[in-house]
């Protein structure tokens, strides 16, 4: 299945079309067959489930997904070729994370700081997850997934909004796992929106100051209809957040994987589930 921007050579070669280039980049066999995203695959056995599932599996798991760059480079690879990898990684953990019935899944997609990459590189990324919300969309509601968004989306190009409306409005009976996209997203900016919105509601005399609580700034955040992540995983070795949801991991356990995120596999994930079961979470108790 040849999916929108690429096409087939002569010699059978798959070639992915650069978005705002008029040239195509031959990719080989091996990265073909690293790039697919329309496999369904059942990732653990019934009796894997059925362990994972004599203890509480996290409720809510947010993602780092680092090190898809650096894993291209390493290939000998342009960019694209890693963020392409780690689009088929994130179907396949999205799939592992239905198996293991995690309730929401939140994955850091774009950042804030993301548009400070070369042109070319911001292209192909808004590209690819158009690509993802298109060729997903069907498998997502097959699979009960309901898709939905956090972050200043205002700010993509207009045929990624459409398609990302498209995807919530297909998903919005899901209920299974709900993914939640950050794209265009930094925990600063939110932070920042929210207070905004709440001072202009001071300055109407819809709110009133003295009646500010924990619980009122939290309806005010964009994660405001969802419970904070009770485990964030962080793969490419790096010990820092980067911006991603700094209010809502006060509490949560955090795991850092040194594996490159087009490397990350269900199984490593499923590991790092049960490795979350044997800690004892006290909430600053």
């Amino acid at each position: 299945m040849i999916k929108q921007g690429s096409s087939i050579t002569r010699t059978g070669r798959e070639q992915l079309l650069l978005p705002g280039s008029k040239k195509w980049v031959n990719l080989c066999p091996n990265q073909m067959k690293n790039c697919r995203m329309d496999t369904v695959k059942a990732y653990f056995t019934a009796k894997e489930v059925e362990r994972a599932q004599l203890l509480p599996v996290p409720r809510h798991v947010a993602i780092i997904p680092d090190g898809n760059r650096r894993w291209a480079k390493n290939q000998g690879w342009k960019a694209v070729f890693g963020h392409k990898r780690g689009s088929q990684v994130l179907v396949d953990i999205v799939g592992a994370a239905i198996e293991l019935k995690i309730k929401i899944l939140t994955v850091y997609t774009f950042s804030t700081e993301n548009w400070r990459r070369p042109s070319d590189e911001i292209a192909s990324l808004m590209h690819l997850l158009k690509d993802y919300l298109i060729s997903q969309r069907s498998k997502m509601v097959a699979q009960g997934v309901r898709l939905s968004h956090i972050g200043n989306v205002d700010k993509l190009p207009m045929d990624v909004q459409e398609e990302l409306k498209k995807s919530e409005k297909a998903t919005e009976r899901g209920e299974g796992l709900t993914l939640v996209l950050a794209i265009n997203y930094g925990g600063r900016d939110e932070l920042m929106r929210s207070v905004s919105r709440m001072a202009l509601a001071c300055s109407q005399g819809s709110l009133d100051p003295s009646l500010i609580t924990e619980e009122l700034f939290k309806s005010y955040l964009d994660t405001a209809h969802y419970p904070d992540p009770d485990l964030v995983i962080r793969t490419s070795g790096e010990f820092r957040l980067s911006n991603f949801l700094l209010w809502q991991l006060a509490y949560a356990e955090i795991h850092v994987s040194s594996t490159l995120w087009p490397d990350y596999t269900p199984r490593e994930f499923c590991q790092t589930i049960e490795l979350y079961q044997k800690r004892e979470q006290r909430l600053g108790e």
